[in-house]
């Protein structure tokens, strides 16, 4: 790796990726702006450009729909490198984006925005332009993913969860089916070993969920029902539960009571919510079938991620001793899957490796319940990949090799939190 300092080589990523208005993942690989990843940008841009921070939200929520959905994809220019792209999606916006969407981060990046800006003035000006609209998307999580009113709201969709092909998915994601996909050509295996990507037959189905959302014409009042793949994932309900909380500090400071309460009516019924999918043989929360009604017995990091929320301290006390156990097997943590799972593989996108993004998610909420010294072990290790190999996409746990696509943009906005002592 580069001798240049990380704080600097960090900066230098995110400009590298900088498209003026949105930021790329990375170029080649994802050449468009991807939802939670702009989110977790604009954390780590405003560490040295306030105001870019606020246009990378900004033009994040400059596509929402009209219905509330904020989507996964904004293709706003014209690049054959990535597929599915919208001639695949179909979706008929003024700005091509996909049909389905991505972990709420909105509102913890608000408030983390807000938190720490120089000009509170503009910054309470440029927040409460984005209040609004991240309050229509978590309402429509509740009225689209919730139909039931049970406080937890289903992904239709793997690619929803940002954790493509995680272990959690095998059960339900095999009731998809494979035939009549359209044939398709990857763009992702020009980039990347196709050992540590997604398989052929994952992104069969995949496509056959997208296929099937489109002859629905993107309907989000049928698309829960009408999905075969019915998952809720822990750590995507714990993200929504912990913007809703932000959103609701932010509303507050700014005078937004309505907004504040009916946020904070969220939080309480999910949190209580949340806890049926504790597993105390795990030590952490799992996924729920919502087809079948069943927990799916899978020790991933989705369920280790959900400490963002406000979880009751005994729970994420619970979880960090399930994180020293992973450390006594893994020379780098967290992995993405348990070791102890013969399922786990350490180059294999979300079955095995470390995420940089999600050991931040995990360390915020450890540190918030007290849990310091495993936080604490979180930020080393993380740095200590960094140092080792760079800005990759994601790592192998047992020997930290790089893998994924380089100079990778929400590894270096975390790696600025890090350095800056958050969490």
């Amino acid at each position: 790796m580069t001798t240049t300092d990380p704080r600097d080589h960090a900066i230098a990523v995110l400009k590298e990726n900088d498209r003026g208005t949105y930021t790329v993942p990375t170029k080649g690989l994802y050449p468009f702006q991807w939802n939670w990843d702009s989110c977790f940008t604009a954390i780590g841009q405003a560490h040295f450009d306030e105001n870019r921070a606020w246009t990378e939200m900004e033009t994040l929520f400059a596509h929402q729909w009209a219905d509330g959905m904020v989507p996964h994809i904004i293709f706003h220019v014209y690049d054959d490198g990535y597929f599915p792209g919208p001639d695949v999606w179909r979706t008929n916006r003024p700005v091509k984006t996909s049909g389905i969407t991505q972990p709420p981060v909105a509102g913890f990046a608000l408030k983390r925005l807000y938190e720490t800006s120089t000009d509170k003035e503009a910054a309470a000006r440029r927040a409460k332009t984005l209040l609004a609209p991240i309050h229509r998307w978590h309402r429509w999580f509740y009225a689209c993913r919730d139909p039931k009113g049970e406080g937890l709201v289903a992904i239709i969709h793997p690619w929803e969860a940002g954790r493509d092909n995680s272990v959690d998915w095998d059960e339900a994601f095999a009731r998809v089916p494979t035939e009549g996909v359209d044939p398709y050509e990857r763009r992702d295996l020009r980039h990347a070993d196709p050992s540590h990507r997604p398989t052929k037959e994952q992104y069969d189905r995949y496509l056959w969920l997208v296929q099937h959302f489109r002859e629905l014409e993107w309907d989000n009042t049928r698309l829960h029902d009408a999905s075969p793949f019915q998952v809720i994932d822990p750590g995507f309900n714990a993200i929504l539960i912990r913007s809703c909380a932000d959103l609701a500090d932010v509303a507050d400071m700014l005078g937004e009571t309505a907004i504040a309460d009916e946020n904070r009516e969220w939080v309480e019924k999910s949190i209580d919510a949340l806890d049926t999918l504790w597993s105390e043989t795990h030590g952490q929360y799992l996924c729920h079938d919502r087809v079948t009604g069943d927990l799916i017995d899978s020790a991933s990091i989705g369920g280790v991620m959900a400490v963002v929320a406000p979880v009751p301290d005994h729970r994420a006390a619970s979880i960090a001793r399930t994180i020293e156990r992973e450390a006594e097997k893994a020379r780098f943590i967290v992995p993405s899957h348990s070791l102890d799972d013969p399922r786990f593989d350490s180059k294999r996108y979300w079955r095995g490796p470390v995420w940089l993004v999600v050991n931040y998610l995990i360390a915020t909420g450890l540190r918030a319940a007290g849990e310091d010294a495993v936080a604490d072990h979180i930020v080393k290790s993380s740095l200590d990949l960094i140092a080792l190999s760079g800005f990759a996409e994601y790592y192998d746990p047992l020997d930290g090799a790089p893998l994924g696509g380089r100079t990778f943009t929400w590894t270096a906005a975390v790696v600025l939190e890090f350095l800056a002592g958050k969490p």
